[in-house]
């Protein structure tokens, strides 16, 4: 266990960089998962991080213990912090006291739709992104494809919204849509609230590529007239439209209904 005591330390201005700049996490190909349960995650789909960060009162809880332990034994690297730097460190107010260093994934993205995805064109929030994620892998989907305008996939929030998704899902960013909605082999579908056929009227029990836009803009009406569909959700409330997360939910979720069905 290596143990640092000065925020002058090297290793610990590059930690505070990745903790606090979306652009340093960007350059460094890195980013920090915090809290107990995107650790575990993370060991158990994807491996030893590049290293477990804890603070001096996260060691005293025997979950955390446990884990530290458990990273020790298989040769992992631990670095141990007083509470006042760690919690420079930490997006999580009252978090436990535990961190992992991991690599941001970098996949090229394939030229072609063939199973089940989602197309996110400048979905800005990232509360939003990650719930999004989050249903996706909840209802089998695979792949996510991130317009240059949509919020970064790995930044903590979004982490943090996700609740592991991240380690489940092949996702994509910086990634143009038109190209894949150009010829797709596959059904594609965008939402819009002026779209005339209504999401349950659509035959969904083969792959589906799922295009959602920004918060108040929704689809481009590039990407929109490129989509094979233009599907509404119906709703009853005098609200103008749902909000982005549950859009999608409701969309990957009837998918699912309609295969089990």
């Amino acid at each position: 266990m290596k143990h640092i005591t000065s925020r002058d330390n090297a290793q610990y201005k590059d930690l505070k960089a990745l903790a606090t700049s979306s652009q340093a996490r960007r350059k460094a190909g890195r980013t920090l998962l915090d809290g107990v349960h995107l650790c575990e995650s993370w060991l158990q789909l994807r491996g030893l991080p590049e290293q477990c960060i804890v603070s001096d009162s996260g060691l005293l809880n025997p979950e955390i213990a446990a884990l530290v332990r458990e990273l020790e034994a298989q040769h992992g690297h631990c670095l141990q912090l007083p509470d006042a730097l760690y919690e420079a460190l930490s997006q999580v107010e009252h978090g436990v006291g535990m961190m992992f260093l991991v690599p941001t994934p970098e996949r090229a993205a394939p030229a072609a739709l063939s199973v089940n995805a989602v197309l996110l064109d400048n979905v800005q929030d990232p509360g939003n992104l990650g719930s999004i994620l989050r249903s996706a892998a909840a209802a089998g989907i695979s792949q996510i494809f991130c317009s240059p305008g949509t919020a970064f996939c790995w930044s903590p929030k979004v982490l943090r919204a996700a609740m592991g998704a991240h380690f489940v899902l092949d996702i994509f960013e910086n990634v143009p849509l038109a190209p894949l909605l150009q010829d797709a082999p596959i059904a594609t579908l965008a939402t819009s609230g002026y779209a005339k056929q209504k999401l349950y009227d659509v035959d969904l029990k083969g792959p589906v590529a799922w295009v959602f836009g920004h918060e108040g803009q929704g689809v481009s009406d590039a990407l929109l007239a490129l989509a094979r569909h233009r599907v509404v959700i119906p709703h009853l409330g005098q609200v103008e439209s749902l909000n982005v997360a549950a859009c999608a939910a409701v969309c990957f979720f009837e998918q699912v209904r309609q295969n089990l069905a």
